[in-house]
């Protein structure tokens, strides 16, 4: 791998993201081997680290957008879904307004499993992309998780904190 210094698509923060990101995709992948409640103490504890890390990472625009790749099929995602669903049933869902700085919002129902396995999506496709051995496809994966942070994963994470949080401390 030649890294070039100063290269955006091999920063600490890049490299840190990647580590927590895999360790996140490996146990998940796991998690029929695991209790309800180890489960639900690792989320509690690395959803914060993937948070934090998530948000460190600076925007890359790729010189080649069509290096993007997907790699977590539907089927993929709904054995994930269905797994972490079955662990956490009955309790896997939750009610959360969808604007809390908004004193009119509605309250929502959300699934921690969905949650829990749309951030493993966003993650394995990162991680899967990364390991390619094309710099496009590196700044292509970067690029996608500085967007799907702000989008889609980011706000996963809060939801399933906020979940996690109350059943453990109720």
């Amino acid at each position: 791998m030649n890294k070039i210094p100063n290269d955006p698509v091999y920063t600490k923060q890049v490299l840190e993201f990647l580590t927590v990101a895999n360790e996140y995709c490996l146990f998940t992948e796991k998690c029929d081997e695991y209790s309800r409640d180890e489960l639900l103490n690792y989320y509690r504890h690395i959803l914060p680290l993937i948070y934090l890390k998530g948000s460190l990472i600076k925007p890359v625009v790729p010189e080649e957008p069509g290096d993007a790749e997907r790699f977590v099929t539907e089927e993929s995602w709904e054995s994930i879904f269905n797994a972490l669903r079955n662990k956490f049933y009955p309790a896997d869902h939750f009610w959360m307004c969808q604007d809390p700085a908004d004193e009119h919002t509605d309250v929502e129902k959300n699934s921690l499993a969905e949650h829990l396995a749309d951030i493993y999506q966003d993650l394995k496709d990162f991680v899967m992309l990364y390991q390619k051995n094309r710099h496009t496809s590196r700044e292509n994966a970067v690029a996608g998780i500085v967007e799907h942070f702000r989008t889609h994963f980011g706000p996963a994470v809060t939801k399933s904190l906020y979940a996690l949080h109350h059943s453990a401390f109720s």
